[in-house]
């Protein structure tokens, strides 16, 4: 058991019962010409933090902490998709739809795998998800109990949505969740912050969240 210097109080850490939780880290959510670019976005801002997740998961890695990384995507046919997900807004392009790389969100395209970066490893569990949180219709709650998690550590995109979503998920089901501020991002700066405040607020009423060097100095 080690402290890390966190918000809004110092985080129990123990390495034996933690993974590593990385967000969506995809080609449509973080390269040009993706979804995400698509919507409007600015990706870049996406882009700044992949040498701090690199680290992070190498940091993990080197600590045996198990690292599991997530996908959003969907099934080809998109029986998995609610049409009030795919319908929303006025994008220029729509999940299912053909775009620079492949089918956008879909499952096997290659807009929807993890970039090369923090390409996840042999043995690294990789959970495809329909929804915002990594819970919902997924088999992560399976992995967690067979590999005795009681805290997550959480990095990746974006912070405001799918990491968050996944957060609330997991501090509703008892888990005590660390997230690691420098190696998260939103497309939106108040997003993210605002995402921060909520999660630490109210003596971690969601979780505790801590720069990335903090948490490598208690994994040391």
């Amino acid at each position: 058991m080690s402290d890390v210097a966190a918000r809004p109080f110092p985080f129990p850490l123990d390495p034996e019962h933690a993974a590593l939780i990385v967000i969506d880290m995809q080609r449509d959510f973080i390269e040009k010409g993706g979804f995400g670019a698509s919507l409007g976005n600015d990706v870049t801002r996406l882009q700044a933090i992949v040498p701090t997740v690199a680290r992070l998961i190498g940091v993990c890695r080197s600590a045996n902490v198990p690292v599991i990384h997530t996908r959003e995507c969907h099934l080809p046919d998109l029986s998995d998709c609610p049409p009030a997900k795919r319908e929303r807004g006025k994008p220029t392009l729509r999940i299912g739809d053909e775009g620079p790389m492949g089918r956008v969100l879909i499952k096997g395209e290659p807009g929807a795998e993890i970039i090369p970066e923090v390409f996840p490893i042999e043995g690294e569990h990789v959970i495809d998800k329909p929804g915002k949180g990594a819970f919902y219709a997924t088999g992560l709650q399976p992995i967690l109990d067979e590999l005795g998690i009681t805290q997550l550590i959480f990095a990746g995109v974006t912070t405001e949505v799918c990491v968050q979503t996944t957060m609330r998920e997991a501090n509703d089901r008892g888990y005590e969740c660390l997230l690691a501020s420098d190696a998260t991002e939103s497309y939106f700066p108040e997003f993210k912050q605002a995402a921060l405040d909520m999660i630490a607020a109210q003596g971690a009423i969601v979780g505790w969240v801590a720069t990335t060097e903090d948490i490598a100095r208690a994994l040391a």
